[in-house]
């Protein structure tokens, strides 16, 4: 949907904000978040993937099945209404788990849900209030947040596999122009230029 304005010589186009808002989440939650966790945990062991720097640490493990349960709490059932049985605390408690393929799948399937219910809102819909996690918010902050928890433990899954796996990380090369250029094959959800 565009509406088109123009004043005087100057013209510009106004593209429907909520549905920027939504492509891009879902770009970002369903595409290009999962791809460079896939790739980040993709050499290392099993010990590694469940390595904790500290008590006070998080593992790469725990982080993804924390991921998991936060979308799955904050969309799937925040916003699309499905029940939720989540123990955050449990995501943290893990010390061991499940292999890096189960922990992947297990975060495919919920971003998967995810995305179903992010697809299916309305413009309308990003205004409507909701609660979770005992918050008052709107359908929009709600996924904005989850937008920005999972974009922050990416990076710091990302952070973890570059330390256990120097050289075995790298999402970016330059290009002739000395432009920073994706290299794990995503486009950030940006239209390239020819």
């Amino acid at each position: 949907m565009f509406k088109i304005c123009c004043r005087g010589r100057h013209s510009y186009i106004a593209v429907m904000s909520a549905e920027i808002f939504i492509d891009k989440s879902r770009h970002y939650l369903a595409t290009e978040y999962p791809s460079k966790i896939r790739l980040a945990v993709a050499k290392l062991s099993h010990e590694e993937i469940w390595r904790r720097a500290n008590e006070s640490s998080n593992s790469i493990g725990n982080l993804i099945v924390h991921l998991a349960g936060n979308i799955r709490h904050w969309i799937v059932a925040g916003i699309g209404g499905a029940t939720s049985n989540r123990d955050r605390a449990a995501e943290f408690a893990m010390r061991d788990g499940p292999g890096v393929d189960e922990l992947l799948a297990l975060l495919d399937d919920a971003v998967r849900d995810a995305d179903a219910v992010i697809s299916a809102l309305t413009d309308a819909d990003l205004v409507r209030g909701c609660e979770i996690q005992g918050r008052n918010t709107t359908v929009l902050a709600a996924i904005y947040h989850v937008v920005e928890h999972f974009s922050m433990h990416t990076g710091q899954i990302v952070m973890l596999a570059k330390i256990y796996s120097p050289g075995s990380v790298r999402f970016y090369g330059d290009d002739p122009a000395g432009n920073a250029a994706p290299l794990w094959g995503g486009t950030e959800g940006m239209q390239q230029h020819k």
